[in-house]
C-alpha cells in the first residue's frame, strides 16, 4: 500500500512537472547513496527532485519527513549521477514536492530549491 502510495505520487509529480515546463530525463535513478525520485532539467538547470507523498497530516506535512540524513544521501546520488552526465549545467538544485492525497484532488506543494 504505501509503495503504491509513493508510485502514485511520483507519477502526479512527473506529470505536474511536465506541465510546468520541465523536462524528465530519469526517475528511481539508484546509486550505493540511495535514491532520487525525478532528474529533471529546467532551462540550463538540472533539477534533484525527491516526492513525498501522504494521506494525511497527522505526522506532519510530507516535505517534513525528510530529514538531514536523506538530504546527505540525496545529495551524494546526484553527485554520482553528474558524473556520468556529459551535459553541462549551470545550476543544480534541489527541489521537494510534497503530496497531499485528500479526496480526488492531490493537494500538490513544490518547494523549489528546498536545500
Amino acid at each position: 500500500m504505501k509503495k503504491e502510495l509513493g508510485n502514485r505520487g511520483e507519477e502526479i509529480a512527473s506529470r505536474y512537472l511536465k506541465e510546468q515546463g520541465y523536462r524528465i530525463l530519469t526517475r528511481n535513478y539508484r546509486s550505493r547513496y540511495g535514491e532520487v525520485d525525478i532528474i529533471c532539467t529546467f532551462g540550463e538547470s538540472i533539477v534533484f527532485v525527491e516526492v513525498k507523498t501522504r494521506t494525511s497530516t497527522s505526522f506532519g506535512s510530507p516535505e517534513e519527513s525528510i530529514t538531514r540524513s536523506k538530504r546527505e544521501h540525496i545529495r551524494k546520488v546526484a553527485l554520482i549521477y553528474l558524473e556520468s552526465y556529459q551535459h553541462p549545467f549551470k545550476e543544480m538544485r534541489f527541489d521537494v514536492i510534497g503530496i497531499l492525497m485528500n479526496g480526488n484532488e492531490p493537494r500538490i506543494n513544490h518547494l523549489v530549491a528546498a536545500f
